[in-house]
């Protein structure tokens, strides 16, 4: 395997940061108990965050805390208001890896179409399939969500020939009108797309939101993605629609508990197509993602404040790295 290069040590040491690795390195994928994580965060000034709990009660305990820079953008693993409390600002990577899950997007959206994975299974078995694949060119994308990654995707969409259709609170509107955009309510977009892929963060609002209500909706024979987080959707519906063949066929890099159990019943369709929740990582955005992350911590260490990359942006104007005693 080739190791990335840790650029992002570089940036940490010329700002004047020690750097220390957990002895632990599985607390990354939050595999370790609260008592455990506390312990290793003693005398932490600033943490590289990864999937780890951050939970009020890891707050409290860490009281030499002053920053979370998760490497990414989803930070569902943070109790935000709990590090607002204690004046923690928590940073996310916001222009470092949405093309890379544009791209794998992409690969699952092409996988599901073509029948990569089944097609494999069935010619090393000494099979010779001859189902035809469906073709995405001149098809439909309806992108739930268009924010950094959900445009990067519908930029590639488009230059596939595919129409785009979009569910957006906050469009940008340039990029909407350049690239030809159509801006539609969840129910339009779920009717008329041929694929459907998640881009949105998970929130109380859209916590299971792609249940069997919406997977109904979609049109017989549509596909399903899911690069963004697996609390999105309701696994046993997804499982309904697949099984039954009203979807066509599924691709997920996330899943509703991670890693998913070995008896998972999605893991016994043909028609569908999975990753390990990887696909913000590739060789050159998790270079960008552990770079982007250090540059923020060292900008709040030296006082400036790191626009549109802090989640509790509440606390610019207050933020100061040392306490008050």
């Amino acid at each position: 395997m080739r190791e990335v290069p840790e650029r992002y040590v570089d940036v940490l040491r010329e700002a004047g940061f020690d750097i220390v690795y957990p002895k632990n390195p599985e607390l990354a994928r939050n595999h370790g108990g609260e008592d455990e994580f506390i312990e290793e965060l003693q005398g932490v000034s600033a943490t590289i965050a990864g999937s780890e709990g951050y939970t009020p009660n890891v707050l409290a305990a860490s009281p030499a805390l002053r920053v979370i820079a998760r490497a990414g953008v989803g930070y569902d693993g943070v109790n935000v208001p709990a590090a607002t409390a204690h004046s923690i600002p928590v940073t996310i990577t916001p222009t470092a890896n949405h093309e890379a899950v544009a791209e794998m997007t992409l690969a699952l959206m092409f996988a599901a179409s073509r029948m990569i994975v089944s097609n494999d299974k069935q010619v090393r078995a000494g099979q010779w399939p001859r189902r035809l694949p469906m073709a995405t060119r001149g098809k439909t994308m309806g992108i739930f969500g268009l924010g950094r990654i959900g445009s990067s995707l519908a930029y590639r969409a488009v230059a596939l020939g595919m129409r785009v259709l979009a569910t957006e609170k906050y469009p940008n509107a340039e990029f909407v009108r350049s690239h030809k955009i159509e801006l539609v309510e969840l129910d339009r977009l779920l009717a008329e797309s041929d694929i459907v892929s998640v881009h949105a963060p998970l929130t109380d609002e859209t916590r299971g939101l792609f249940n069997a209500k919406a997977f109904n909706r979609m049109k017989p024979g549509s596909i399903f993605l899911n690069t963004a987080r697996g609390g999105l959707m309701v696994e046993a519906d997804l499982y309904k629609a697949l099984e039954s063949e009203h979807l066509r066929a599924a691709g997920l890099d996330v899943f509703e508990q991670e890693p998913p159990s070995v008896d998972n019943p999605l893991f016994q369709l043909d028609n569908l197509v999975v990753s390990p929740h990887i696909a913000g990582g590739d060789e050159t955005s998790l270079v960008a993602m552990g770079v982007e992350a250090a540059q923020c911590i060292a900008a709040l260490y030296r006082g400036n404040w790191p626009d549109g990359a802090v989640v509790n942006d509440s606390l610019k104007g207050t933020f100061r790295w040392q306490r008050d005693a």
